[in-house]
């Protein structure tokens, strides 16, 4: 019962992180999706593969909060409490396969790899190119700003 309630508020953070027009709150539902997913990882008996996903996910939420801030003007409307409203009852729609469909029942297949080790020893691939999304989207920042500053200088000498 608890991983299903871990899914489904994991379901609804991430609508909100996608559909929220603010840049702070979206992201931190963006971080409450980490956070979810980390817990989830530790439930299932992965607390390696848990610390992990927390370490990344705060690196991940501090770039995209930084650059977000520094690249997104401020939105002229506000997110409306129904829009809100909303998006949760859409995350909880899209979160019922979750709970009523649960997989966590025996279906008498063992497997020789116990769930947590696979997820921590058998995933070098997925944490390598985990890595390479974060250095990548660290360089598209950087490179965002640095022309950013270079084109705000070369106004301020045309004035």
């Amino acid at each position: 019962m608890i991983l299903e309630l871990v899914s489904a508020g994991l379901v609804i953070s991430a609508c909100l992180a996608i559909f929220l027009d603010e840049a702070v709150y979206s992201v931190a539902a963006l971080a409450g999706t980490f956070l979810l997913t980390a817990l989830l990882y530790a439930l299932s008996g992965a607390p390696y593969v848990a610390i992990f996903q927390f370490a990344v996910g705060i690196g991940t939420v501090a770039i995209l909060f930084l650059s977000g801030e520094t690249l997104s003007e401020t939105p002229v409307t506000k997110t409306q409490p129904k829009q809100l409203i909303g998006l949760g009852v859409l995350g909880a729609v899209l979160s019922l396969p979750a709970i009523f469909l649960s997989v966590s029942h025996q279906n008498g297949v063992t497997y020789s790899v116990p769930f947590g080790e696979a997820l921590w020893d058998l995933r070098a691939l997925d944490v390598v190119l985990q890595g390479l999304v974060i250095m990548t989207v660290a360089l598209g920042i950087g490179i965002v700003l640095y022309h950013k500053k270079k084109s705000s200088k070369k106004r301020s000498v045309e004035q």
